[in-house]
């Protein structure tokens, strides 16, 4: 059997970084409330003139050299994004061309907002196991300051900027849980729930990107039930248990909801890899940010079973079992 197993990691966050305190002079909140509402210290906001592409090219870099490839080693660029350079050409082509992956490589975006690095996993898997590509550079990149309404404190506390990437590739294994790479993953959707999160703008709507909404209680409502249903599916498709688990990285939304939903499933709470106190939510990019810093902090080595989950605007939600 094809697997598709990650051989590098890397992330990259902007330098410039905003704490609760710097909100707090601009939106009628404090640290406190931010705190103990979402467990988020600060978040990191790309520079003027900085874009998704020059975030997720730095990520890529990184995970190239952690895998102990180059460019021309790549088959296939796809970059999971809510916030591309344009409304086309997809940021991946941009991202080809400044990383140097040879012409002829397929590159193209993904968009399934905080969910997108999951869906890019099961996309690129596909390709992996249909012999349509042999290595795969997945990234999750965002500048998702760039749809927050500044004035909105239920929505603009909660966002951060950033990129994460892996490097997947073909490799043989024999079908069972004990293979590296990725071992099951789904991928859902149910678009009549869309105006509880979403921006209020669009190419053929208004014509502007728009500003991001949310209804904060019913989202976190939706997510715990729908996110625990994944965990369960991929777990119960590959017959592990959740003290089978290593390490679980989960879309960092917010604490509560990762609590929530970690304690719902029987996940020790040492097993869960939390970013979100000095990143916030970076959408698409949270997942492959902690999971790089779960291996360069060597919480995450090879041979772990880590389960993977998020939930978006969509919604689109969604989890993966894989063994690194």
């Amino acid at each position: 059997m094809r697997r598709s197993v990650i051989t590098g990691t890397g992330s990259h966050l902007p330098e410039k970084v905003m704490t609760n305190d710097d909100l707090a002079k601009i939106v009628d909140t404090s640290d406190e409330w931010i705190r103990t509402r979402t467990g988020i210290r600060r978040r990191h906001v790309a520079a003027e003139g900085e874009t998704t592409s020059d975030l997720a090219t730095r990520a890529a870099e990184r995970a190239l050299s952690a895998a102990g490839r180059t460019p021309a080693d790549i088959d296939t660029v796809l970059v999971a994004t809510t916030t591309p350079d344009y409304t086309f050409p997809a940021t991946a082509c941009v991202v080809q061309d400044k990383l140097g992956v040879p012409a002829g490589a397929m590159a193209f975006d993904l968009q399934a907002v905080c969910s997108g690095f999951i869906y890019g996993l099961s996309v690129a898997d596909s390709l992996i196991r249909a012999g349509q590509a042999e290595r795969v550079l997945l990234i999750g990149a965002e500048t998702l300051t760039r749809l927050l309404d500044w004035t909105d404190r239920s929505t603009c506390v909660l966002f951060g900027d950033g990129a994460g990437a892996v490097v997947l590739e073909a490799a043989e294994g024999t079908g069972a849980v004990s293979d590296r790479g990725v071992l099951h993953t789904v991928a859902r959707a149910e678009g009549r729930h869309r105006e509880l999160l979403f921006t209020d703008g669009g190419p053929s709507t208004t014509g502007t990107v728009g500003k991001l909404r949310m209804q904060g209680r019913e989202v976190f409502r939706h997510a715990v039930n729908r996110i625990a249903e994944a965990m369960r599916e991929v777990m119960d498709a590959a017959g592990v248990a959740a003290e089978d688990i290593d390490l679980f990285v989960p879309h960092q939304a917010n604490v509560r909801i990762l609590e929530a939903t970690a304690k719902k499933l029987g996940i020790a709470p040492e097993k869960v890899m939390l970013t979100i106190e000095e990143q916030g939510n970076t959408s698409a990019a949270s997942i492959p940010l902690a999971l790089d810093a779960a291996v360069r902090r060597g919480r995450a080595r090879q041979g772990d079973l880590l389960l993977l989950e998020a939930m978006g605007g969509g919604f689109t939600w969604g989890a993966s079992l894989l063994r690194l």
